[in-house]
């Protein structure tokens, strides 16, 4: 018996150009109803991060416009509003394990910022 398999490729969305990013600050891109905060952190590996620009303690649209830094040993960004600190890759609340974020599959490729979903 053959099986086949699941050959759905990831849907690709252009967010932004490289040029558009600033070095270790974020900015915000709309992809649909939904708002990505996307960090550029051009001396890690990877350069581009992103999470939901939705600040869930402080029930605002301002994560892009945090503080990023290294926390531990962890990348994050401090929220604007009450700073607590939101790890870019995994999305956690650094000060309250109940809390999260949402994170997202991006890649810099060709100059380009790229989402995979």
């Amino acid at each position: 018996m053959i099986t086949a398999l699941n050959t759905t490729e990831p849907k690709i969305i252009p967010l932004c150009g490289q040029s558009d990013l600033i070095p270790n600050s974020g900015i915000c891109a709309a992809v649909g109803d939904q708002q990505i905060a996307i960090f550029f952190l051009p001396d890690e590996t990877p350069q581009v991060y992103a999470i939901d620009n939705w600040d869930p303690i402080g029930k605002a649209n301002v994560l892009a416009r945090g503080i990023v830094g290294d926390v531990d040993g962890r990348l994050v960004v401090a929220s604007p509003l009450y700073k607590q600190h939101f790890d870019l890759i995994t999305g956690e609340c650094l000060e309250d394990d109940q809390v999260s974020v949402a994170t997202y599959s991006v890649t810099l490729l060709a100059n380009q910022v790229q989402l995979s979903l």
